[in-house]
C-alpha cells in the first residue's frame, strides 16, 4: 500500500522518524516521501544519509506542528501521514507544561484539522505507555491527543480521512532513553536505580517500525493498536549493561510510576486480543459500516489489564544482552 504513495511523517528527523525512514525506502518505492520537522541541523545529517539525489522523491520540509499554516502547505497531495512528533521527556514537560500542551495537544489538533482538509487517506499517531492512566503531564498530553486522533473521525465528514493511533513501550536505543544514560555512568563505577522492583515495556525502534506499518494497513479508524512486547526488570537492564557496576537506590522520581500499563482495566471491555497484538476499539463508531476486520479478535475479560508487572514476557539478562548488542 506504500508504493506510488506519497507519505509525510511530522518529527521525522527524530528517532522513530529517522528508522521509518530507513525502512520504508528499503521496502518500498513512494511517490513523495515528505520528512517535516523543526530542526534544520537534524535534517541537514539526515540528508547525508538519505539525500534527494540518490532518492529523488524525498522531500525535507522545515515545520511545527504548532503552525497550522504549515501543515497545510505541507500536506498538499499527502496520502499517508504518520505523527511521531512530540515533546517526551517528563521532566521538561513538568517544568514548561505550556510547552508540551502547544506541541502534543494543540499541535494534534493542528494536524487533525490540516489532514481532513487537505483529503489525507490515513494519519497514524505515535502514542506511549504513559497516556494509559496518566500520573505526568507528559502522559496526560498524550492520552488527550489520543483522544482527540479517535474522534476525528466522527467529524472528517465527506473528506473520508481516518485516524488511529498506535501505543508501546519504551524504545531501545532512542534519544533520553535508560540505555545511554546507564552507560554514562559505567566510569564512575554506580549506576542510580529508581526502584529495584521497577519494570518497563520494552521495543526496538525496527519493531516499532514494522508495527506501525502493519497498523497502517490493517487500521480502519478509531482503533488505538498495543503490540504484545518484552517487559524488562530495571534491576535485570542494570547488571546486563553495567554488570560490574554497583547500585545506588535513589527512589522514583516525580511523574515516574513503578510499573507501565499498555491496556488500562477500564479499557478491558473495549479491547480485543490477537496473536500479536490488542486492539482497543473506540467507544463511538459512526464511520464505518463494513464488517470489521478486526472481527476475529477475542475479548479481553471484565478486568484485564496489560501491564509490565503481569506480562508473560519477561526479558532474562542474556536476552537483554542479545536485543542492545552489549
Amino acid at each position: 500500500m506504500f508504493n506510488n504513495k506519497s507519505i509525510l511523517i511530522t518529527g521525522g528527523t527524530g528517532s522513530f522518524g529517522k528508522k521509518f525512514t530507513e525502512i520504508v525506502l528499503q521496502k518500498f518505492t513512494p511517490r513523495k516521501f515528505i520528512i517535516f520537522s523543526r530542526d534544520e541541523l537534524k535534517q541537514s545529517e539526515m540528508q547525508a544519509d538519505f539525500s534527494e539525489e540518490k532518492y529523488p522523491f524525498i522531500r525535507y520540509f522545515i515545520g511545527d506542528v504548532r503552525d497550522k499554516e504549515r501543515l497545510y502547505r505541507a500536506l498538499d497531495d499527502v496520502e499517508i501521514v504518520v505523527h511521531a512528533a512530540a515533546l517526551k521527556q517528563v521532566p521538561a514537560a513538568e517544568y514548561n507544561p505550556f510547552e508540551a500542551i502547544k506541541t502534543n495537544v494543540l499541535g494534534a489538533a493542528n494536524l487533525i484539522d490540516a489532514a481532513i482538509d487537505r483529503n489525507v487517506e490515513k494519519v497514524i499517531a505515535l502514542s506511549t505507555d504513559k497516556a494509559a492512566n496518566p500520573i505526568n503531564l507528559y502522559g496526560a498530553t498524550k492520552l488527550c491527543s489520543d483522544k482527540l486522533f479517535v474522534a476525528a473521525n466522527s467529524y472528517s465528514g465527506k473528506h473520508q480521512t481516518r485516524f488511529s493511533v498506535v501505543r508501546y513501550g519504551n524504545v531501545v536505543g532512542s534519544r533520553g532513553s535508560v540505555i545511554p544514560f546507564f552507560l554514562s555512568k559505567k566510569k564512575s563505577g554506580v549506576v542510580p536505580i529508581t526502584d529495584t522492583r521497577m519494570t518497563r515495556f520494552w521495543i526496538t525502534l525496527e519493531q516499532g517500525v514494522n508495527f506501525v506499518l502493519f497498523c497502517l494497513e490493517q487500521m480502519e479508524g478509531g482503533e488505538l493498536f498495543v503490540p504484545k512486547i518484552p517487559s524488562m526488570n530495571i534491576m535485570d537492564l542494570a547488571k546486563a549493561i553495567t554488570p560490574e557496576c554497583k547500585h545506588e537506590i535513589v527512589g522514583i522520581r516525580p511523574g515516574e510510576k513503578l510499573h507501565e500499563v499498555l491496556v488500562p482495566e477500564d479499557d478491558a471491555r473495549r479491547t480485543l486480543e490477537f496473536e500479536n497484538y490488542f486492539v482497543i476499539k473506540p467507544e463511538l463508531n459512526f464511520w464505518t459500516s463494513k464488517k470489521s476486520s478486526h472481527a476475529e479478535g477475542k475479548s479481553c475479560p471484565d478486568g484485564f489489564r496489560y501491564s509490565s508487572d503481569n506480562n508473560s514476557q519477561m526479558l532474562s539478562i542474556e536476552e537483554l544482552r542479545v536485543m542492545i548488542g552489549v
